[in-house]
């Protein structure tokens, strides 16, 4: 990832969903497949996880994560907002949930067990972030968890899918604590950087 300007990122994040609409299939070709995520995966889920209901926000298609899971036997609702990627999960795992929608708008009809956004929600503006923030806690149940990718420090950075350039944002990792506390979670975990995980940034907590 790297800084850019205020209209280079103006435009990244303008295209991003689009990006992913039309580069699903190579996404997912390209996607690897080492399952490096597992331990933080396996963290939030517990030790018996089979009939939890679990959230993946930006579930992208499928593989490897939400497959892990349902594998494991939780009852899975796959979110994204690009149809093609939830096509590619859908064909994989057909009795899964999958839900066609943008997180910015989402309104569950139920709560959740877990919550998960691995490489999901930083595509979000740093103020989507924040609102979003203040709504994942009223869809977990009582000593329900979340999972969720962060950036180190706080910014705009661009990336890449497939050659086009698409938008990253991040809060100071301080402030991802501070929300989540003040929507009555307990922060187990904050990593930064952990080269075990290829260098990802994340934040475990627990609803009390």
């Amino acid at each position: 990832m790297t800084a850019a300007s205020r209209s280079t990122l103006d435009a990244a994040y303008a295209n991003t969903l689009d990006i992913y609409r039309r580069q699903a299939d190579g996404w997912d070709a390209h996607r690897h497949r080492i399952f490096f995520e597992k331990p933080w995966i396996d963290r939030l889920l517990g030790p018996a996880p089979a009939g939890l209901r679990v959230l993946d926000l930006g579930c992208g298609a499928g593989d490897p994560i939400s497959g892990y899971m349902i594998e494991r036997g939780v009852e899975l609702t796959g979110l994204d907002g690009a149809k093609p990627m939830l096509d590619l999960a859908s064909s994989r795992y057909p009795n899964a949930s999958w839900v066609h929608a943008d997180m910015r708008d989402y309104a569950p009809d139920q709560t959740f067990d877990r919550i998960l956004s691995w490489d999901g929600s930083f595509h979000l503006t740093q103020d989507e972030q924040r609102a979003l923030l203040s709504k994942l806690p009223g869809w977990l149940d009582p000593g329900g968890g979340l999972l969720v990718t962060i950036g180190h420090e706080a910014g705009e950075v661009t990336g890449t899918v497939e050659g086009e350039t698409v938008y990253h944002s991040s809060l100071e990792p301080d402030e991802y604590r501070d929300r989540l506390e003040a929507g009555g979670m307990r922060i187990e975990a904050i990593v930064l950087e952990d080269r075990s995980i290829d260098f990802h940034s994340l934040v475990l907590a627990r609803k009390a």
